[in-house]
């Protein structure tokens, strides 16, 4: 590979976690025990959806259920999920969402959570406490000529994932500290349905993600607990995940792989990282990306129905071929004998609840 054959194409943090410990000093709009009989309504009628709320001005989805955590609520909405209960502690512990975490700095989304807690009368009672961060570097690259041997760590759990025979993950670590290079392209279309990320990266081919997932133990052992701790010791943190922890290597005969040259790519991922607090932060409003993606899909589909309905009408009729009007004036016939203004509203409605909590 040649020192030219990548390119960073963005840098952020992909999930972060947070334990928050706040007291309820007023009984707003916020009620414990009207959240209690909302859920048990939500288990007894069977609804395993959930159902929409909206608390200090942020429509929110409640759960019918718990959390594996031990957390009587969860709720979720685009920027948040959160869970909580009155009498535990901590009180609240919030999962920020990727696309939030792409869209504003983590800095940021704290200060917006914290103002909610406020309008929905809660206080903070001590310093929040992160638990996870995941840091993650996208580069463009066309070519990969690495494997698993080129990598040096510490760790002794490693595992790779293979798609028709290629390479698509290589994972490093488990709990406290997890790496992983993959194929993010794959993982879009794939898993994720991410497909912002396109936008963000301006390609949608040849992408690469190296994501560190830090944990509490390791976020503590370099005293970071609160968000300005993140801010201001990161740097150091990932100075030692990427020159220390683990490294990728070009081989060269030596018995003792620790001697091998650092691979170009990480030696670029080092400089970035040595550069920390200049690169900024990439920022996008992926959910514009989305939606017009799930509009496209939908068109997609809608065409494919109206080719089949084609196909039928001309069976019936039996003639060779109808165009596009005519077997859309036929569907739009029949959706007009089906269509009810109430259950329009109603339905329409929903989904435009779903779509501000995040459901895109």
């Amino acid at each position: 590979m040649t020192e030219r054959a990548y390119t960073l194409l963005l840098h952020g943090f992909d999930t972060v976690q947070c334990a928050y410990y706040l007291r309820q000093e007023q009984h707003r709009e916020f009620d414990f025990a009207a959240l209690l009989q909302s859920r048990e309504s939500l288990r007894q009628l069977g609804n395993r959806e959930g159902a929409p709320i909206t608390l200090g001005g942020m429509p929110l989805l409640l759960h019918p259920h718990g959390t594996r955590s031990g957390y009587p609520f969860l709720l979720t909405g685009e920027d948040f999920r959160i869970e909580c209960g009155e009498f535990s502690s901590p009180s609240f512990f919030v999962t920020f969402r990727s696309q939030a975490l792409w869209r504003e700095s983590a800095h940021l989304l704290h200060e917006k959570f914290l103002a909610w807690a406020r309008a929905v009368g809660f206080v903070p009672v001590k310093p929040e406490g992160l638990s996870r961060v995941d840091f993650a570097f996208d580069y463009a690259l066309p070519v990969v000529d690495f494997t698993e041997d080129h990598f040096v760590t510490r760790t002794n759990k490693d595992s790779q994932h293979r798609e028709n025979g290629r390479v698509q993950t290589f994972t490093f670590g488990r709990d406290d500290i997890v790496l992983r290079v993959y194929d993010k392209v794959a993982e879009v279309e794939q898993q994720s349905d991410k497909v912002w990320f396109f936008i963000l990266w301006g390609q949608d081919q040849d992408v690469w993600r190296i994501e560190w997932q830090v944990r509490k133990g390791v976020l503590r052992a370099f005293s970071i607990s609160t968000f300005a701790d993140l801010q201001k010791i990161q740097g150091d943190l990932l100075r030692y995940l990427c020159e220390e922890h683990t490294t990728l290597r070009v081989p060269d005969g030596d018995q003792n792989r620790s001697r091998w040259p650092v691979h170009p790519l990480w030696c670029d991922l080092q400089a970035r990282v040595r550069e920390l607090a200049q690169l900024g932060v990439c920022r996008l409003d992926g959910k514009t990306a989305a939606l017009e993606e799930r509009l496209a899909q939908y068109a997609r589909s809608v065409y494919g129905y109206l080719k089949a309905a084609a196909a039928v009408r001309c069976v019936q009729q039996r003639k060779p071929l109808i165009s596009e009007q005519e077997a859309l004036d036929q569907l739009a016939r029949r959706m007009w004998a089906l269509h009810d203004p109430l259950s329009w509203q109603v339905d329409v409605e929903r989904r435009i609840a779903e779509v501000h909590r995040g459901a895109w």
